[in-house]
């Protein structure tokens, strides 16, 4: 029965605490009503791609909308070959195509939300890339009509991270990007040598990640909380990733 105590302890001050006070803070936020009244213009975040002749891919994430949007982001991914004039925007929704490609502007708000840069890679490094990234794309298990679930997945943010699981060189998500942590099956354990990292999930609801480039990450109900070694910061659930040194 202690043990029983302290687990709900541990849970509701590392996880559902945090949760609640980002719910209080998205609450009094000034925000759209729905999608309709939204604005999903251009945040002027990238470069005009004309002026660009550089290739380059870019990871980016926004708060979402809804009662989500105190709990997770949306995130998407953008492609420039070298020397094109526009930029390939391809993210997951729940309705219509669940893959959408250029559907925004690449550097469109998401529900009024601006986005930021989760990964930036440009140049060379960015044209060799580039058809891992489209593989991993086209490979993604979960494109058809109806392979959409909000929670635990998979949604947007699973699709983002399979893409980065497949090009590690992208890095990974912020870990209030609910849904990146879902893998297929009621159990899954993965090893990845290009990060470092073992990953085990059930069914995306509890888990964790452990390894040189994510740390140490305890997962449960979508909600992510750890801490990083390599890269000093702490991982609170529902806000995201909160760095330790500048």
């Amino acid at each position: 029965m202690k043990i029983a105590r302290s687990a709900l302890a541990f849970l509701f001050l590392v996880f559902i605490l945090p949760a609640l006070a980002s719910m209080g803070w998205w609450y009094v936020k000034e925000r759209p009503a729905n999608w309709r009244s939204a604005d999903w213009s251009s945040s002027g975040l990238l470069p005009e791609a004309k002026d660009d002749p550089d290739a380059a891919i870019y990871v980016l994430a926004a708060r979402t909308g809804g009662l989500k949007g105190a709990f997770s982001l949306h995130s998407w991914i953008v492609v420039k070959k070298p020397g094109a004039a526009s930029y390939d925007r391809y993210d997951k929704v729940g309705w219509g195509s669940p893959i959408r490609r250029n559907s925004r502007p690449a550097d469109g708000r998401w529900y009024s939300n601006d986005p930021f840069t989760v990964r930036e890679v440009r140049g060379a490094a960015a044209a060799a890339l580039i058809p891992k990234v489209e593989a991993a794309i086209a490979s993604y298990p979960w494109s058809h009509n109806g392979d959409y679930r909000v929670w635990p997945g998979p949604n947007s943010n699973s699709f983002v991270a399979h893409v980065l699981r497949e090009a590690p060189e992208l890095g990974g998500l912020p870990p209030n990007a609910t849904g990146r942590d879902f893998w297929p099956g009621i159990v899954s354990v993965g090893w990845s040598p290009a990060t470092g990292d073992l990953h085990a999930t059930l069914y995306g609801l509890a888990g964790f990640t452990a390894g040189v480039t994510s740390g140490l990450e305890i997962h449960f109900m979508g909600l992510v909380a750890g801490i990083d070694v390599m890269r000093p910061a702490i991982k609170i659930p529902a806000w995201g990733r909160i760095d330790l040194l500048g």
